[in-house]
């Protein structure tokens, strides 16, 4: 663990030191990702915002605070999990990031992947899906087409299953997105619970905290 927590160290570093692309002249804080080390389950998204850009961490703005509930919503807590970004710099005014972009930061994401050594990748947004889908060899479609859906994958990382989902953000936009998301992270939940080799104390907090949330007369 202390290994994996010590490359990720160094390619924090050389992130940091990056300019691969024109992101580097307007960041403030490149963002690796946070999380534990290694990781059963790890988080995807599309690119870091103002405040992340701020901080230096994912998903801490208005976008992070309903993914934590998300994550409740799966029988997951965040500190469980470990979340980066498919781009590493914030682009500017929150755009989509360009492929020039993400090709430029790929190496930095397969490098996270090879260290923590994943067994679920829940992919957050249209980029994310399709950088990953394309990673295991599997042809991108659009996320309205594979939200919630399980993709199975063999590659040098073993068996990892990937599990396409909406950006958080998007319910932020579009309201109505919220219930779709609670449902998709539901199955993400269930699946939990099929796949073998999570360790206890993941699938032990999950079955407390969906038991605690279906008990009556609890809010």
């Amino acid at each position: 663990m202390e290994d994996v927590e010590e490359e990720l160290e160094k390619l924090r570093i050389e992130v940091e030191r990056c300019r691969r692309c024109s992101l580097h002249r307007e960041r403030t804080k490149p963002v690796l990702g946070e999380g534990p080390a290694p990781s059963k389950i790890v988080l995807v998204g599309e690119a870091p915002g103002y405040w992340e850009d701020q901080q230096g961490k994912p998903f801490v703005g208005a976008a992070g605070k309903f993914l934590n509930e998300l994550l409740a919503s799966a029988g997951l807590k965040r500190s469980q999990v470990y979340i980066t970004n498919v781009v590493k710099c914030r682009p500017p005014k929150n755009r989509d990031p360009k492929p020039e972009e993400e090709e430029a930061c790929a190496p930095y994401l397969e490098r996270q992947l090879s260290l923590l050594k994943p067994r679920l990748i829940c992919t957050l947004g249209s980029h994310a899906t399709a950088r990953i889908l394309s990673f295991f060899g599997l042809k991108p479609q659009p996320i309205t087409r594979v939200h919630g859906k399980t993709f199975r994958t063999q590659s040098l990382l073993g068996e990892v299953f990937v599990v396409p989902l909406f950006h958080p953000a998007s319910a932020l936009y579009k309201p109505p997105m919220r219930s779709l998301q609670l449902e998709d992270w539901k199955t993400v939940g269930r699946l939990l619970a099929e796949i073998k080799g999570f360790p206890e104390e993941i699938l032990n907090f999950q079955n407390r905290s969906l038991l605690c949330r279906r008990a009556p007369g609890h809010g």
